[in-house]
């Protein structure tokens, strides 16, 4: 099995003689399609492939059809940074700042006075949202912090941002207890130790065949079959043009004027753009 083999790909796994679960993410083509169209700051790229990873190690271990949205809010230098994805594995994200990011500023220093939320939407079933406190220096402790406050479960969460071979990059790992009460503190421990251990080329550039022998050759590993992960954005001119109807009608012909006759939409997430003039306006007040 080579590198490219495992390229935008989520595995999930299983310790046959401790009960423990384990899932792995490696995003290559899908951060680099986020970035693509967008021009953010090194720190707020990198905290997008933070948050990547997170929302798609997220997915996986909700087992449930639907969507899930991890959003930090804050009233510093970044307004929002957020991540949506589903159990298909279909991922965006975006960010929006409101002043100036320097250098290397800290989670702390980029957000302010702000919070992590959590939105999870199945498709049959009650939307639940949990909002977490960032009071951690990263997102990745935060989220630990989560799931043994709500969740009462031993958690453990590697995730690294970067390039490797020239190319930007996002992978993790979650390690965590099985839900049912059946494994021990003891071999969570003894196999978050061993995770610790993972090199950032091991974690960019092996197999997860290859990544797992490395982190647990003395385990009985049992792996699942991957599942591939894609950018997706989903906007459509139906969805622009349905964000336009909510605008009055003096405002639009305002638009119109000052930009010869053409409302140019660009969608946040994938930079696409959606032409309307007056004439298609008329004809989505028609069909709405």
């Amino acid at each position: 099995m080579t590198y490219q083999t495992d390229n935008d790909k989520l595995y999930r796994y299983l310790f046959q003689h401790r009960a423990v679960r384990g899932e792995w993410v490696r995003l290559n083509q899908t951060f680099t399609d986020t970035l693509n169209t967008h021009q953010y700051p090194q720190v707020i790229q990198n905290l997008l492939g933070e948050m990547m990873v997170a929302t798609s190690l997220l997915t996986a271990t909700l087992k449930f059809e639907g969507d899930i949205t991890v959003q930090v809010q804050g009233d510093g230098p970044l307004k929002l940074a957020l991540v949506n994805g589903n159990d298909q594995q279909q991922i965006r994200a975006l960010a929006r700042l409101q002043s100036e990011v320097r250098g290397e500023m800290s989670l702390v220093q980029l957000v302010g006075k702000g919070v992590l939320v959590i939105t999870i939407a199945p498709t049959d079933g009650e939307r639940y949202q949990g909002v977490i406190a960032l009071d951690k220096p990263t997102i990745t402790e935060c989220l630990e912090d989560y799931f043994v406050r709500s969740e009462q479960l031993q958690t453990q969460l590697i995730i690294r941002v970067s390039e490797y071979q020239g190319k930007p990059v996002a992978a993790g790992m979650l390690l965590q207890i099985m839900p049912d009460g059946s494994g021990t503190a003891e071999d969570f421990d003894h196999l978050a130790t061993l995770t610790a251990t993972v090199k950032d080329e091991e974690i960019f550039g092996l197999s997860a065949e290859q990544l797992l022998y490395r982190l647990y050759h003395e385990e009985t590993v049992q792996l699942f079959p991957a599942q591939s992960i894609t950018f997706f954005c989903g906007c459509s001119q139906e969805r622009s043009g349905a964000a336009l109807l909510l605008i009055s009608d003096d405002e639009i012909d305002d638009v119109l004027a000052e930009h010869n006759g053409t409302i140019d939409m660009q969608c946040e997430c994938c930079g696409t753009h959606y032409f309307f003039n007056k004439e298609a306006i008329n004809q989505l007040k028609i069909k709405t």
